[in-house]
């Protein structure tokens, strides 16, 4: 008799959206799967091989539906991946999977990372975040406003580099407007801030200016935002935060 086939559930991360920004681990994991699991947006943005996969598909506000499917499915002998965009584990799916996971002892459940939004965008607005930085989502989904503006004013008056994650929406209009007038409660006016939209797919686009100006520029959930710290200077088109080697090498 064979052995009883291992009831697998990956968890991964597939990085800003291309093929290419997958690391070597997800797409291992891809392959290996029977069935994907995913919000539609991101299964649309895997490989063709992976689409071709069976699917397990639910809409937003619908992501412990999601991984309850997925985790029956893998209880059930499938291998399954269920994939977020960016890292499984920054405001990714590992979290709900694992809060379940006391449900379905019998499967194996493995989180493979992926490169987040804060450190892809960076890479294409230059070195923004080169010192300690704060990630925050401007999402009050899950989150009450009164604490997102509170993490607002404590990054801005500890003097991180801050990056906001979903920013706005269509039913967020005017929330970066709002970030911006909380932080320019702390902050100067000509603070180095920029954002990238679409990171790493069709249609990237990316701005530098000062954060005066941020609060005026049109974005979305798909935009990440950077805010800099009093050592982050514009050189160019790009971001750079000071991280000391310069002044140290010189003592």
């Amino acid at each position: 008799m064979g052995s009883e086939r291992k009831k697998i559930l990956y968890v991964v991360g597939i990085g800003p959206g291309k093929t290419s920004g997958m690391t070597g681990e997800a797409l291992a994991a891809l392959r290996e799967s029977d069935v994907i699991a995913g919000y539609p947006v991101y299964l649309e943005l895997l490989p063709e091989e992976i689409r071709g996969k069976e699917q397990i598909a639910t809409g937003m506000t619908r992501e412990m539906e999601r991984c309850r499917l997925a985790l029956q499915a893998a209880a059930a002998g499938r291998t399954v991946s269920l994939v977020c965009s960016g890292d499984a584990g920054v405001y990714g799916m590992a979290g709900p999977v694992l809060s379940l996971a006391g449900e379905y002892p019998e499967v194996e459940i493995s989180v493979i990372p992926g490169v987040t939004a804060a450190t892809a965008g960076a890479s294409v607005l230059g070195a923004p975040l080169m010192h300690d930085f704060a990630v925050i989502s401007m999402s009050d989904r899950l989150t009450p406003f009164e604490v997102i503006e509170k993490r607002l004013r404590l990054a801005a008056e500890s003097d991180f580099v801050i990056v906001l994650y979903n920013p706005e929406s269509r039913g967020r209009a005017g929330y970066l407007k709002k970030a911006c007038d909380i932080l320019l409660e702390k902050l100067p006016p000509d603070r180095a801030a920029g954002y990238v939209r679409q990171i790493g797919r069709e249609g990237e686009t990316a701005w530098v200016g000062h954060l005066s100006e941020l609060r005026e520029q049109a974005v979305d959930m798909f935009t990440t935002v950077y805010i800099g710290n009093s050592t982050t200077y514009i050189s160019g088109a790009r971001m750079v935060t000071e991280r000391g080697y310069v002044s140290h090498a010189k003592q």
